[in-house]
């Protein structure tokens, strides 16, 4: 019988290279250091879809302009509100909400569309990620023409001041957070495939729990029940929402929704890592 190996002499089990957080650092690092590919692809992402059209992706921008103009002279008489006022809220809540809605949906099947890309080309996952968030800058970015012309239209019934330059660090922070959400929901949407239709199924119900077209005044305005109002802060997206919308409209801000946003961000991207961390060498599999 042989003797037993003291405990000080058994090696430790190594962690597997793959699965550490420097891999995951490294991925970022890595898909970032290729942002000429990213910024290519995404481009032609949407010259592809609209090719050969008189207008090209302008057809983004006028197919929102249509919906926000509809649902504007709809809801404002509906829901009993001034038009100069509800038709930008509903306007600028539109244009994000194509941004929150796109790193979602497209975000979970980030990686499943990118199949002969990542079995083929030698890059970071994260490139497929940053061509993903690129591309949905882009066609918000269309859509701010319809804000601009909103506004312009609209001038005297809202406040802009210095403090709508708020708006610009919000729209970076929502950009991060594309990014992690792109990761995380790519990786467990490509590992589980439910999970795709899952999100498509839930967004859409988020679409109508978050004040986009109908604002939280509806309530406030009511006598006594100014604490219902309360409930839409519930829904995550309504602060995502807000520290953009209220600087474009000119409207006065709470600190607060700085903060939840800031801390989900924080929880976002810890989850995030440590799902690249675990699952990034099996993702080529999966797909």
């Amino acid at each position: 019988m042989s003797a037993a190996v003291p405990d000080e002499q058994i090696p430790p089990n190594p962690v597997s290279d793959s699965r550490t957080f420097a891999r995951a650092f490294a991925d970022l690092r890595l898909g970032w250091s290729q942002r000429e590919l990213w910024l290519h692809l995404g481009w032609q992402d949407i010259k592809q879809k609209y090719r050969r059209s008189v207008l090209g992706p302008f057809w983004i921008t006028i197919a929102t302009g249509v919906m926000a103009l509809a649902l504007g002279l709809l809801y404002s008489v509906i829901l009993d509100q001034d038009l100069a006022y509800f038709l930008p809220f509903l306007t600028v809540g539109l244009i994000i909400w194509g941004l929150i809605q796109g790193c979602i949906i497209d975000g979970s099947e980030v990686f499943i569309t990118n199949e002969g890309l990542i079995k083929q080309l030698p890059s970071a996952l994260s490139v497929h990620v940053y061509r993903l968030v690129w591309r949905q800058f882009l066609l918000l970015m269309h859509n701010m023409i319809i804000y601009v012309i909103m506004i312009a239209v609209f001038w005297s019934s809202h406040d802009l001041s210095w403090a709508s330059l708020m708006a610009f660090p919000a729209l970076a922070l929502l950009v991060i957070n594309g990014v992690w959400v792109s990761i995380l929901f790519g990786i467990f949407a490509t590992r589980f495939r439910d999970v795709a239709p899952l999100l498509a199924s839930l967004v859409q119900l988020l679409f109508y729990v978050t004040p986009i077209v109908w604002s939280t005044k509806v309530i406030t305005d009511r006598p006594g029940q100014e604490d219902r109002a309360k409930i839409a802060e519930i829904n995550p997206l309504y602060h995502y929402l807000d520290i953009i919308r209220a600087p474009m409209l000119g409207e006065q801000q709470q600190a607060y929704h700085w903060y939840i946003v800031l801390g989900i961000t924080v929880i976002g991207w810890g989850l995030a890592l440590l799902a690249l961390r675990q699952f990034r060498a099996r993702v080529p599999y999966w797909v």
